[in-house]
């Protein structure tokens, strides 16, 4: 099990794939997993919200988990989202994380009904305390974001949270995140379109739903910040950010995703519903749409859009 300041880097929140009936697929999952690998990322985030966790049942949840890990063998760090709004939900899908061999837990809060900051604080003690993983909290606007008075509270009063991932675009928390906490408190950015930001306002990892697709991109993002070549970093975030807003566009994220996978020679498969899956004309136009996007930026070195101009 990989210590929580070892999690760090670019970490695709992996999607689930689900076959044309709408059933996961082992070895789609296994493809895509293999396929990250092989692009060098630096952790992978099971069962969120780009997963599709909650449309899917607590035992497909916790196969995903059991096929993932099997594939992985260790080669990076494996993070499990176990978030439900019941507690005793949450703390069965932690527990199987922790015995399927996950290195660390993340949740969001409880959320639908109008939870006090207690009943959240109190659900994280009672989910961190279900296993001896550390807990990432996970700051997102579609559930409620939380203040960082909480999260600071969290992390000095529950033993087993070590870090947060924040998917908001108020940066200046994340340096006040790490300074109310300790800078062994890990952050990671959420936002794949603020990425660069992220990291300079002092996180120490990347977690999104986009490096499913151009984890090379943002891994090169990665090192370029690294390296202190923030032009390069720039162009990078640039770039990056115009296939992002041009995929939102299509209106179903997953969906455009799995299509860019699946025309890359990857069995990504499709969405469940409610979420919808494009028609075969409607695949064709993303594809062209996403292969024009290269007369408008200098991509030569990160050769993002190979797998668009051999399929379109």
């Amino acid at each position: 099990m990989k210590s929580i300041q070892e999690i760090k880097g670019v970490i695709p929140a992996l999607l689930t794939v689900f076959d044309e009936h709408e059933e996961v697929d082992e070895q789609g999952m296994r493809d895509l997993v293999r396929f990250l690998l092989k692009q060098k990322v630096n952790g992978l985030y099971l069962t969120g919200s780009t997963g599709e966790g909650f449309l899917m049942k607590d035992s497909e949840r916790k196969r995903v988990v059991e096929i993932v890990i099997d594939e992985v063998k260790q080669e990076v760090p494996i993070i499990v989202h176990v978030g439900a709004i019941s507690t005793k939900r949450s703390i069965e899908l932690a527990q199987h994380a922790y015995e399927s061999g996950a290195d660390a837990i993340s949740s969001v809060p409880p959320f639908y009904w109008k939870f006090s900051e207690q009943q959240v604080f109190d659900y994280y003690a009672d989910l961190s305390s279900s296993t001896p993983l550390p807990m990432i909290v996970y700051n997102v606007p579609l559930v409620g974001l939380m203040g960082v008075n909480l999260i600071a509270k969290m992390a000095k009063e529950i033993e087993q949270v070590k870090g947060v991932k924040y998917t908001a675009s108020t940066h200046y928390e994340l340096g006040q995140i790490k300074e109310a906490c300790g800078k062994e408190f890990m952050v990671y950015s959420g936002s794949d379109e603020m990425a660069l930001s992220g990291m300079l306002s002092g996180s120490d990892g990347l977690i999104g739903s986009f490096y499913n697709v151009i984890a090379d991109l943002f891994i090169r993002l990665y090192q370029a910040y690294l390296d202190k070549d923030m032009d390069l970093a720039v162009s990078y975030q640039q770039t990056a950010n115009a296939i992002i807003m041009k995929t939102l566009s299509y209106g179903s994220m997953m969906a455009a995703m799995k299509v860019l996978l699946r025309n890359h020679g990857v069995n990504a498969g499709y969405v469940r519903r409610p979420f919808n899956n494009f028609s075969v004309e409607e695949e064709k136009r993303i594809l062209s749409e996403l292969a024009s996007l290269q007369q408008h930026y200098d991509i030569a070195q990160a050769e993002i859009f190979d797998y668009v101009k051999s399929n379109t």
